[in-house]
């Protein structure tokens, strides 16, 4: 299953490997508030988890200093590379065809895969592996870039929203396809909230919960002032907070994290 040669050539620019901690602008607020909302929803005890699509070991690194066993599996070969020179145990792997047995692991990390799969059945494909490889009552993190997300950050924080980059924003509203290529971040597909809750539990998960990721602070332009004064950082995580299920701020949303439980008994 080869990966898309544009999110291929995107990766092996090797950016990723900085973007949470700063790299892009609301990186930081991204990964704070993603691993709170892991924290808040893990299991108790040491954990198997399985990072797919897991990057260049961000998380990982961070969930095995909390004492859990992390397997990282990823598509771009630089990623696997980067992970394993942090310590992690990393392969490489495509996350619609996992090398991991049935009922394995606590946790599935999904925190890139459904936005770099275009096709509808590929993304309820990785949806399944994870499903698959999930004991009984473990826990999916799946992460989805939000339908407005590009349109919001291009006009405005980035002002970048012209001619060129307008038609390919539109598409992306009205269909979820973003066809950015190697021009605009790449090729990609972003979620309608209530269209990820339902992959979600179609792929046979329960309990799904639906999360605004960054709020509405990942559009201020003047982000890396603010994340580097304490107590206006502890203000744009207060503001994330205060919106994180909210219906209606669900669609003004940069990212968005489904948590969703295998059953104990059943399918």
């Amino acid at each position: 299953m080869p990966l898309d040669p544009d999110i291929q050539a995107f990766y092996d620019r090797g950016r990723e490997i900085d973007r949470l901690r700063g790299g892009f602008p609301s990186g930081p607020l991204e990964m704070e508030r993603t691993r709170e909302l892991i924290n808040r929803y893990l299991p108790g005890g040491g954990l198997q988890v399985l990072d797919v699509g897991g990057g260049a070991g961000v998380y990982a690194t961070w969930l095995m200093g909390l004492g859990h066993t992390v397997r990282l599996i990823d598509p771009v070969v630089l990623h696997v590379e980067q992970a394993a020179e942090a310590g992690v145990d990393a392969q490489f792997g495509d996350a619609r065809e996992l090398d991991q047995p049935d009922a394995s692991v606590d946790v599935v990390l999904l925190l890139g895969p459904l936005y770099h799969l275009r096709d509808a059945a590929d993304r309820q494909q990785a949806l399944r592996e994870a499903h698959r490889v999930l004991r009984p009552g473990g826990v999916l993190f799946a992460a989805a870039i939000a339908r407005f997300a590009a349109l919001f950050d291009m006009l405005i924080r980035l002002d970048a929203l012209d001619d060129e980059v307008l038609p390919i924003v539109a598409e992306a509203v009205r269909t979820g396809v973003f066809r950015g290529g190697s021009k605009v971040f790449t090729n990609a597909y972003f979620h309608l909230p209530t269209e990820l809750a339902a992959d979600v539990a179609t792929a046979g998960f329960e309990d799904t919960e639906v999360f605004n990721i960054e709020g509405p602070g990942f559009l201020v332009n003047d982000f890396e002032q603010r994340w580097a004064d304490p107590a206006r950082r502890e203000i744009l995580l207060a503001a994330a907070r205060l919106v994180e299920t909210a219906p209606e701020m669900l669609g003004a949303a940069s990212h968005l994290l489904a948590v969703a439980t295998k059953p104990e008994h059943g399918h």
